[in-house]
């Protein structure tokens, strides 16, 4: 059975989850209104209630909600007023987290551009309300992301391994009389995300603090065509001394997207030319559109992922699964694998690495067979622990794939089973040679610790 044939209905329906919405609460509409800011981003702020939003979610099949502080930031020159706004939402957030269990998470909000404020308001959302995460503006009153300034917050939420959702704010400076023609979500919103990330890039901050997890919104935003033109003009960048060293791809690889704004499978294939399946999140941005046009843009994109052969081995995980993993939620589904490799015998687990040869000219197609088979078979199988493609840095023509199953049985299983026949049919043309190098662990026992320690990180 493939992933698109299992997920009908109501099994879709209960397990989405929603990592881009937010809350609209009235001390801080207050705050905006105090300071005439409650149009400082060109368009009027919706309105928000906890049980209009259980409706939603409910409607669309939501299972759970990720919330974060809308723009703009409630910042005007005064840190204590902006800190007193920011704790007020997070404890809020803390209370609706224990009142609907299961049901909303979030992300902190930081009274930035003030960074000691920020930090210490972070670590307190962080260790003692059990916040998500935190949310972090593209920029604070005309601080970016990426600053030199930034990095003492950014080295705290290293430590906590935390998740930052980024969301757009007014860019710093603006053309008022432009965007009051057309709003900033137009274009001034995904251009302002694209430069904000590009300033982490350049910086190496995904690198230089590898714990952290960044969640970018509106499906990617300007970035598939902004990381190749980045990649292209750094040479000459470089040459002058503008820019120094930058591990683009190291960068990448901490970087998740959201769905939120226009998702198609068009915009999706385009977003994987930056990343990678596992890397997709779903988000509906509620409240900015009416709760049954969000509804029908969900079942849309449901029912095109579904239709689409590529794309829909993947829906579980851009749906929930991604998601899940991501801010360590309830997963039935790995909970299969971790079960799976906790009951397992270490005498009776497959581990094994194929390495495989892929003609030059069938590479990429070969990849996409992999990669699908891969997600098939541990979303399916709850004997196949791991399936892991990866391909040689010096030759990416040398093809390994990392396998681990509970038992032969499982491994004899998943040799039937339709996806991987329609792997192994798809790709014999493809392949120059295959040698499959079972492998004895060194430390057996340890096996299953690993995968507990992959869940709980």
């Amino acid at each position: 059975m493939t992933i698109s044939t299992c997920m009908a209905g109501n099994m879709v329906a209960q397990s989405i989850i929603d990592v881009h919405c937010h809350n609209i609460l009235p001390f801080y509409m207050e705050a905006l209104e105090k300071h005439d800011a409650a149009m400082d981003e060109g368009f009027p702020l919706p309105a928000w209630d906890v049980g209009a939003h259980l409706k939603f979610m409910d409607d669309a099949g939501i299972s759970c909600s990720i919330l974060t502080m809308p723009a703009p930031q409630p910042y005007f020159d005064d840190t204590e007023e902006c800190w007193q706004t920011t704790r007020r939402y997070n404890e809020y957030c803390a209370k609706l987290k224990a009142d609907y269990p299961g049901r909303f998470r979030f992300c902190a909000a930081l009274p930035l551009p003030d960074v000691d404020a920020a930090i210490r308001e972070a670590v307190y959302a962080l260790d003692t309300l059990g916040a998500d995460g935190v949310k972090l503006a593209t920029n604070s009153r005309g601080q970016y992301l990426g600053d030199e300034e930034l990095d003492p917050l950014m080295k705290v939420l290293d430590e906590r391994n935390a998740v930052i959702i980024l969301h757009p704010h007014k860019p710093v400076p603006v053309n008022e009389e432009l965007t009051a023609a057309l709003p900033l979500a137009a274009y001034e919103y995904p251009a302002e995300t694209t430069r904000a990330v590009l300033n982490m890039l350049v910086r190496n901050v995904l690198v230089r603090y590898p714990h952290v997890k960044v969640v970018v919104p509106h499906c990617g935003s300007f970035l598939p065509l902004a990381i190749p033109r980045m990649k292209a003009i750094l040479p000459a960048l470089q040459a002058k001394g503008m820019v120094g060293e930058v591990d683009v791809e190291a960068n990448l690889s901490r970087l998740y997207y959201d769905l939120a704004g226009a998702a198609s499978p068009t915009v999706i294939r385009s977003m994987l030319t930056i990343t990678s399946p596992d890397h997709i999140l779903y988000g509906s941005d509620y409240p900015y559109q009416p709760a049954e046009v969000l509804t029908g843009n969900l079942q849309r994109l449901e029912k095109e992922l579904s239709e689409d052969k590529e794309l829909s081995v993947y829906m579980e995980m851009f749906l929930w699964k991604n998601a899940e993993r991501l801010f360590n939620l309830p997963c039935a589904t790995y909970d299969k694998q971790m079960i799976a490799c906790g009951n397992a015998e270490a005498d009776s687990m497959l581990v094994r690495i194929s390495e495989i040869e892929i003609y030059p000219e069938y590479l990429d197609e070969y990849l996409s067979f992999a990669l699908n088979v891969g997600a098939a078979s541990v979303c399916n199988e709850p004997g196949v622990i791991a399936i892991c493609p990866m391909i040689q840095q010096r030759d990416s023509c040398q093809v390994r794939i990392l396998e681990i199953y509970a038992s032969r049985e499982a491994y004899k299983h998943h040799l039937t089973t339709e996806h991987f026949q329609t792997y192994k049919q798809g790709t014999l043309h493809m392949v120059k040679s295959l040698d499959l190098v079972d492998m004895k662990p060194m430390n057996p026992t340890a096996m299953p610790e690993i995968f507990f320690k992959m869940k709980r990180e």
